[in-house]
């Protein structure tokens, strides 16, 4: 990416900090939602049947996955807002980078994610979670989590740009619930119909969650997934990201 595509993304990225200041709302919502899931199966439904090992320590990194999965409807509202305003067609009649607005909008995203883990992690650790994989291993983990993130994100602004308004946004968000809930991120597939736990296993989103088990050192992490975690959002990249740059170029003319 040439230096004034750069410059444009961030000009686009700044805009949407901006946002923040007059939204703060919705940006704690965002960083609330996800604690207060934690705190309900931490607390409220717990488990860990089948389990060998504290399930604090399980649940933590299956919440933090689910966190990156989750809350994309903000940016997939803010994308069909721009579209159905006439902002991106303000834009491009600018001599700006294309795409720059969606860069923008997902390095935004991004920086929340980043305080949401960090939230995530803060209440993991008040409530008992420990890394036993060292300072490295964490960080390997939340790259790996940033990692889905970004891949699921640009899933969110295609379908954002498919649905086409705000209203359909709902919609459309639904189909990230199956993700969440069909993965391992409150119970062991052990525990699980055989069929049932091969769909869970295969979950990109279990991927994550296991390997970050893994990095950390608590239950249910097992080697060799760490490929698997990597793999999966660059396949997801690989496809998704090609066709929201082009959707929003053929949206924008």
């Amino acid at each position: 990416m040439s230096t004034y595509a750069l410059t444009d993304s961030w000009m686009m990225t700044r805009r949407e900090l901006a946002h923040w200041a007059r939204q703060p709302v919705r940006v704690l919502v965002g960083l609330v939602f996800p604690v207060m899931l934690l705190l309900m199966f931490g607390y409220l439904v717990g488990g860990g049947r089948g389990l060998e090992g504290d399930y604090v320590d399980y649940l933590v990194p299956g919440m933090l996955a689910l966190t990156m999965a989750f809350g994309l409807e903000a940016t997939m509202i803010a994308v069909t807002q721009d579209l159905n305003k006439g902002v991106i067609d303000r834009f491009r009649s600018m001599p700006m980078a294309n795409g720059a607005v969606l860069v923008g909008r997902s390095a935004a995203d991004m920086l929340q994610s980043v305080l949401s883990l960090a939230a995530m992690i803060g209440v993991g650790y008040a409530i008992g979670w420990r890394v036993q994989g060292g300072f490295t291993g964490l960080l390997a983990a939340v790259g790996l989590l940033l990692l889905f993130r970004f891949a699921m994100l640009w899933i969110g602004i295609h379908l954002a740009m498919v649905a086409g308004k705000p209203e359909m946004v709902q919609a459309v968000q639904i189909l990230v619930w199956p993700v969440g809930f069909l993965s391992n991120a409150f119970a062991t597939p052990d525990t699980m119909p055989g069929w049932l736990a091969t769909v869970v296993e295969w979950n990109p989103m279990s991927q994550t969650a296991t390997a970050v088990r893994d990095l950390v050192g608590g239950p249910g992490g097992e080697p060799g997934h760490v490929w698997a975690a990597v793999v999966w959002p660059i396949a997801l990249l690989a496809v998704f990201f090609p066709l929201a740059v082009r959707r929003f170029a053929r949206l924008s003319r």
